[in-house]
């Protein structure tokens, strides 16, 4: 900065820019409050159908967020202002009084023009005129006012350029709406972008060179700083995609980095970890530097890392996208990309992916698992367990094979569930372990459900849309078609079965045989009986029973879908005894039908459920049956405070007509005491597998089922005080048991099938 432009700087334009953005602020604030309150709770408890329940409910949400980022981001640029504004001033200040100081001992200081000053000393026309030499001390105070201006200028000049980077950095962040990036002054937003120049610098360093130290500052600086916009994208564009590349394979390579390896190779997976978490962060920066680097790092995946002989891109990077949210576009065109270099790398399937099959001279490029990382679809679909549109988006995407049998386009999701030859990984024990396969059950989990695999639906999650519930059916067809995809796979159990315990509207309407005709008037009452919001994915009733089959053979596949459906079946009967429920969404038939019809499809879901129970604990692998009374025992904790919209049916039934009622109602209080019912009977329930028979297991799921059924239907008919509460008893156990005699009609034809196919 030079002299004149601080010493004579005129700050009103800035202090009115930080009163500006102060008033900004406080109005942005009330706005981000109404569209919290006004818009985005008020958006949830709404009555949402067809597509609104699909755009407008999460448009309404996505815009409401957008004001808090507004208001966030004004905050941001406030505080930089008022913070930048206050300094310039003190050094303005600080100039002021080294000039004034300096006049005293005949100092004067003078702009060149050119970024530079000088300090003359005045001395008198008559006293130069003789030939005067100033005393040595008058030369060191010429120095010291030299010196003093310089600091100051360097300091303001310093506060002046950081306050220009960090705003710039904040405003394009996004190339369209506002920044989430929060900063409580300048001084923390500069020290991120310089902690973040730190950071790059070090994980450019050759792996061989790299000492344990600087390993662990960067590591530390990585950790501390993941979630930082400004930090991660100034880290990611300054190392930039190449050396990100080389820098983990370098450090996993023992040839390259063995010092450094034994030194520290226990803590990789927390460097992996804080590395993959700052690149998720950056990838959400729109930033042109950003944007160039997603890009370069998409086309390099099939270029080797480190030589010739060192692995894929695709591998090293996957491997990184194990941690984190990484941004739903650079997921997916990273999938297309990864996927066309798979289908080049097996013929299209036509044989195993050699080059992504671990071998003993490679690198272990994965510290935060069993598996070696070889395989980048591991890693990638971790990632896309945790977005769930980059997830929904890959999964459906369609490619059409070159050659072979093939006459029709066939989708990412079948060729990984069904086709895809997954490369051997095994443990450190030596035991075949099946990460990749277990990512795709969870990436498959998020895809269908809208919301991050392992979580449960909110109220804030969407209805299902057209494309998840597309994918949903061809999940419940492909396992119908193969039990064995499922059932020899049974670490995916636990993604498959909370699929389906959010689809239960679904599975309910496929198991009545009406056919999914909008024009049909019956299946207009189907519509009604079982409500979905969005849209409803269309399944056949056989593959339906088959696939919950599969899926009660597992433990935990089982009990989540167990205890879904006692909340669902709960809410329904709360639901339409309501009282209050508008005439146009009630089922067109009397109450005693339409508690029965609510007990029948609730019934051959759970009976279908016994008979995977009991293929399970009688068949030849033996799970004991007190594994599944244990893992329906574990919702008991996830159950408390979220019947309604956690429980299976979640945003699936929540949001449907008559929403006040449903979810702020009675029916919180039915579910609850169905739940409560269902986990004190499994603590209770202790059959002795030795001597256990199909009767026995079918009777005692019956008459559990029975009382259940009974006790959501009084319960229901307690809370809304109806004339017919002493009949709803009976009506849900003549449906109960005719459900029951239903999937055991499902089981036999499942069993003929079995048979026709061996034969």
């Amino acid at each position: 900065m030079d002299l004149d432009a601080l010493r004579f700087a005129n700050f009103k334009q800035l202090d009115d820019a930080v009163e500006d953005f102060g008033h900004i602020v406080r109005n942005l604030k009330d706005l981000a409050e109404d569209a919290e309150k006004g818009l985005h709770q008020a958006a949830n408890k709404a009555d949402w159908a067809g597509e609104n329940s699909q755009v407008t409910k999460e448009f309404i949400g996505k815009t409401a967020g957008e004001f808090q980022d507004a208001h966030t981001q004004a905050q941001t640029i406030h505080n930089i202002l008022s913070d930048t504004a206050g300094e310039l001033k003190g050094y303005q200040k600080q100039l002021n009084e080294a000039l004034d100081r300096g006049l005293k001992k005949n100092l004067t200081v003078m702009d060149t023009g050119d970024g530079s000053f000088t300090v003359t000393m005045n001395v008198h026309p008559d006293r130069a005129a003789a030939g005067y030499t100033p005393p040595e001390h008058d030369e060191q105070d010429v120095t010291a006012l030299k010196n003093e201006v310089e600091k100051i200028l360097t300091a303001a000049t310093k506060s002046d350029n950081s306050a220009k980077t960090v705003l710039t950095a904040v405003v394009d962040q996004t190339e369209y709406g506002f920044s989430d990036a929060t900063y409580k002054d300048r001084d923390t937003a500069e020290a991120a972008v310089e902690e973040a120049d730190a950071m790059a610098a070090l994980a450019k360093k050759n792996p061989e060179k790299l000492t344990p130290e600087e390993f662990d500052r960067l590591s530390a600086g990585l950790k501390k700083y993941a979630d930082d916009p400004l930090f991660a994208e100034r880290f990611a564009t300054d190392l930039g995609p190449d050396k990100t590349l080389e820098f983990w394979a370098g450090i996993n390579d023992p040839h390259k980095a063995a010092q450094l390896g034994q030194a520290r190779v226990d803590q990789y997976d927390d460097l992996q970890r804080s590395l993959g978490m700052t690149l998720a962060t950056a990838s959400h920066s729109d930033s042109a530097a950003m944007t160039q680097w997603k890009g370069r790092m998409i086309s390099i995946g099939d270029d080797p890392v480190g030589g010739q002989m060192g692995p894929m891109g695709f591998q090293v990077m996957s491997n990184l996208m194990r941690a984190g949210d990484y941004d739903d576009q650079f997921l997916k065109s990273y999938g297309t990309s990864l996927m066309a270099t798979e289908r080049r790398l097996t013929g299209n399937g036509e044989h195993a992916n050699l080059a992504w099959q671990h071998m003993g001279v490679d690198p272990w490029l994965n510290r935060m698992g069993d598996d070696s990382g070889d395989d980048p679809l591991t890693g990638y679909l971790k990632a896309l367990s945790s977005s769930p549109d980059a997830a929904t988006d890959f999964l459906n995407e369609e490619y059409l094979p070159k050659g072979g049998d093939h006459k029709e386009a066939v989708s990412n999701f079948s060729y990984l569930f069904e086709d895809r030859e997954w490369p051997k990984e095994t443990d450190l024990k030596g035991e075949d372990i099946h990460p990749g396969q277990n990512n795709l059950a969870m990436a498959i989990e998020a895809a269908t459900t809208g919301h991050p695999a392992g979580e449960l639906p909110t109220a804030d999650t969407p209805a299902h849309n057209a494309q998840q519930a597309k994918l949903m059916a061809s999940v419940v067809a492909s396992i119908s078609d193969d039990p064995d995809r499922l059932t020899e796979h049974s670490y995916m159990s636990d993604s498959i079965g909370q699929m389906a315990s959010e689809y239960l509207p679904d599975i309910n309407r496929a198991s009545t045989d009406v056919k999914p005709d909008p024009d049909s008037a019956d299946w207009k009452q189907i519509e009604k009986l079982f409500p979905v919001a969005g849209s409803s994915a269309a399944m056949d009733h056989a593959d339906v029973s088959r696939f919950l089959i599969a899926v009660g053979q597992n433990p935990e596949g089982y009990s989540a879908v167990e205890v879904g459906q006692k909340a669902y079946m709960a809410n329904l009967m709360d639901y339409h005894m309501n009282p209050d429920l508008p005439a146009d969404h009630r089922y067109g038939q009397n109450m005693e039908n339409t508690i029965t019809e609510i007990s029948r499809r609730s019934a051959e879901v759970g009976g279908c459920l016994a008979i995977g129970r009991q293929e399970a604990v009688l068949g030849p692998a033996k799970e004991a049956d007190d594994a599944y009374n244990h893992a329906v025992s574990q919702w008991q904790n996830v159950a408390n405070g979220v019947v309604g919209t956690g429980i299976g049916v979640g945003t699936s039934f929540i949001a449907t007509p008559a929403v006040g009622a449903v979810a702020g109602g009675a029916a919180g209080t039915v579910s609850s005491v169905v739940l409560g019912e269902l986990f004190q009977d499994v603590e209770g329930s202790k059959l002795e597998d030795s001597g256990l028979t199909s009767a026995q297991l079918w009777e005692d799921s019956r008459e559990r089922n029975i009382a259940l059924a009974q006790k959501a239907a009084t319960e229901a008919a307690k809370a809304h005080h109806v004339s017919y509460a002493d009949q709803v008893g009976e009506w849900a156990r003549y449906g109960t048991q005719d459900g029951f005699n239903d999937a055991s009609t499902d089981g036999r034809r499942m069993a003929d099938d079995l048979e026709t196919e061996i034969s």
